[in-house]
């Protein structure tokens, strides 16, 4: 039945204009500017009173939430959806952690069930096994190992069309040719957990990396005689960069830096453990045990960061009101270019007829009161 969105403030990556968005089924049937175009007729009419409308927000990195794990079978990975989804994460890419490899293929094959049955859950992201171990983070380093040929292909199959991103450090031996492999089998390659220099970044990016894993974190910094990977990533066009906005990952001057550095290249992330949206305590992340104290997760009884507690709606708020990013390049980064990362940006990302009708509403302080995935309302956050 279709629903007129109208009396909208609407803001994407190409700006804020005044208008309305017609949802038909699970798609944008139209959308238009107020006093220039006429709204098409709808059984449903929604005044959103000048509220800004966006693109629903996708999320290319994340691990879970509301108590939940995505390692953790299916009903963990809806309750932790489902927290995302009400603020205004609709679609989702399935993080997983370092895992003994049986225990890797059982989740791929678990995700591609999920990804055939619900279209927001877009497939699977293996953070790792082929991590540097000392830039592991929060992987256990007894599941770590090096890239071959016969692993790579047993992950692909178990994942059947749909392991979309893979994070490898690229100077691990025979990593290179794991990017061509992985590349050739049409999922995105991220460069991070890494010890990489600049040489051997930019080695990736033209075997077929195109994504930075969470920069700045899990790698080397930026030296003035040892620029590193983040420089090489910041030089190429070909390479998006994932950034974790939250104010613990990242300082929020560094936030607006790489905003500035690499335009329209930017992809806000969560990397979110089972702690986001949910109270402090003890969790786990793979077979782990995280201590969240102050919304801040770190492994037990270290200060290893442990994944984030962060929403996009959150992420957003933060590049906005604190980093000072501007508000279309903010939305920008959670919607059309992780879009764009995942080769979608023909049917995700945008306000405009023919694309998915997945839409946030937001108050004037950011916060998210309604949401559509898939043409379908999910509720908001408090």
């Amino acid at each position: 039945m279709p629903t007129l969105l109208t009396n909208a403030s609407l803001l994407d990556a190409d700006g804020r204009r005044d208008g309305w968005v017609l949802i038909d089924g699970d798609r944008i049937a139209a959308a238009g500017l107020t006093g220039v175009d006429a709204p098409a007729p709808a059984t449903t009419t929604i005044d959103l009173h000048g509220r800004t409308l966006t693109p629903g927000f996708i999320d290319l990195h994340g691990h879970g939430g509301g108590g939940a794990a995505f390692d953790n079978g299916a009903e963990e990975i809806a309750t932790a959806l489902a927290v995302h989804r009400s603020h205004g994460t609709t679609r989702s890419v399935i993080s997983l952690v370092a895992n003994p490899l049986v225990d890797v293929r059982e989740s791929l094959s678990l995700v591609a069930g999920l990804a055939e049955a619900d279209p927001t859950i877009v497939g699977a992201h293996l953070e790792g096994p082929f991590l540097a171990i000392g830039r592991r983070g929060a992987h256990a380093p007894e599941f770590l190992r090096q890239p071959d040929p016969q692993t790579i292909q047993g992950l692909i199959d178990a994942g059947r069309g749909t392991i979309r991103q893979v994070t490898i450090a690229p100077e691990l031996p025979g990593a290179l040719d794991a990017v061509r492999q992985f590349a050739d089998a049409g999922i995105v390659v991220a460069i991070g957990h890494t010890e990489a220099d600049e040489h051997i970044a930019r080695a990736a990016f033209d075997a077929g990396a195109t994504l930075v894993t969470h920069v700045f974190n899990a790698m080397p910094g930026i030296h003035h005689r040892d620029p590193g990977p983040i420089a090489a990533a910041f030089d190429d066009d070909r390479v998006a960069l994932e950034l974790v906005a939250d104010g613990v990952h990242v300082h929020p001057s560094i936030v607006q830096m790489v905003f500035r550095a690499a335009p329209h290249r930017v992809a806000l992330v969560t990397d979110a453990m089972a702690a986001a949206g949910g109270a402090d305590g003890h969790y786990r992340l793979g077979s782990l045990n995280v201590d969240v104290r102050d919304g801040i997760a770190h492994l037990a009884d270290t200060s290893t960061i442990a994944g984030s507690t962060l929403t996009q709606d959150s992420a957003l708020r933060h590049a906005v009101m604190v980093a000072g990013v501007h508000e279309s390049a903010a939305v920008e980064a959670l919607t059309r270019t992780p879009a764009c990362v995942l080769g979608r940006d023909d049917e995700w990302g945008s306000l405009a007829a023919g694309y998915a009708a997945d839409l946030v509403v937001l108050d004037e302080h950011w916060r998210v009161e309604r949401v559509w995935a898939a043409g379908a309302e999910v509720g908001a956050s408090a």
